[in-house]
């Protein structure tokens, strides 16, 4: 066969169509690469009780603009700092946000211990700690799933789902069609870098816990290196623009 003659106009089009591609590959990449290098992205953080805060020396840290506190555990269990940890962030001018550690069993109540102690504001994200979707004694998928249907009818919106890679991946091929859908996902993943992040429920994460005890990547001043750190998928204006983060990415 005859090899194809390219012209100008084709040739042209192919170093169009190469360097859109290059372009999505690289912001792909950045997405899942490391993405807290970058100096406009938002940080968060979600301590509990027993995680210091040293809130002075935080506040020199400027890209860390949000605090969500572990705040109710199973049907009856408060954490012990939840309240003043929350009056001192928000009166040094944190966006501020709330979680629900699942354990097994009466997903309602659970949901209705949690919306009932924290009172959440319009402008407090609310989301739910689902450790392991197949466990026994946390709460599992299914009664997940129940919660996020219960929080929805107490609030009128639906909660973050925090979640490990191994949950997220089975829910993504197992609750295609569900509530996981309508809930932001925040994806618990220690790595410096993700190539096989599940899709199926989920295109990409709202937020990225990257460090913690278990890998600590970023020192954040005024914690030590077992504080939970969690990079936002975007800037600093487009957390605060966002917050409370009430709707899955699309």
């Amino acid at each position: 066969m005859k090899p194809h003659r390219l012209t100008g106009a084709f040739l042209l089009a192919l170093c169009v169509g190469a360097a859109v591609a290059g372009l999505t590959d690289a912001a792909h990449a950045g997405e899942f690469d490391r993405p807290w290098r970058e100096e406009s992205t938002a940080l968060v953080i979600d301590p509990y009780a027993d995680n210091p805060i040293v809130w002075d020396k935080l506040q020199t840290e400027k890209r860390v603009v949000a605090i969500i506190h572990k705040s109710t555990i199973g049907t009856s269990r408060i954490d012990g700092k939840y309240f003043a940890r929350k009056a001192e962030a928000k009166q040094r001018g944190y966006l501020w946000g709330s979680y629900h550690w699942g354990l097994a069993g009466d997903p309602e109540r659970q949901a209705e211990h949690y919306i009932n102690t924290v009172k959440p504001g319009p402008d407090e994200l609310i989301a739910l700690d689902l450790e392991d979707a197949t466990s026994h004694t946390l709460m599992n998928a299914d009664e997940a799933l129940r919660f996020i249907r219960r929080v929805k009818q107490l609030t009128g919106r639906y909660p973050v789902l925090y979640t490990n890679h191994a949950s997220a991946k089975l829910i993504s091929s197992k609750f295609k069609s569900t509530e996981f859908a309508q809930t932001p996902l925040w994806y618990a993943r220690f790595k410096a870098s993700v190539t096989d992040f599940p899709k199926g429920v989920w295109p990409t994460y709202a937020l990225w816990q990257f460090s913690s005890e278990i890998l600590p990547q970023f020192p954040v001043k005024g914690t030590k290196s077992d504080m939970d750190v969690n990079v936002y998928n975007g800037t600093i204006e487009e957390l605060k623009a966002r917050w409370p983060l009430t709707k899955a990415v699309p």
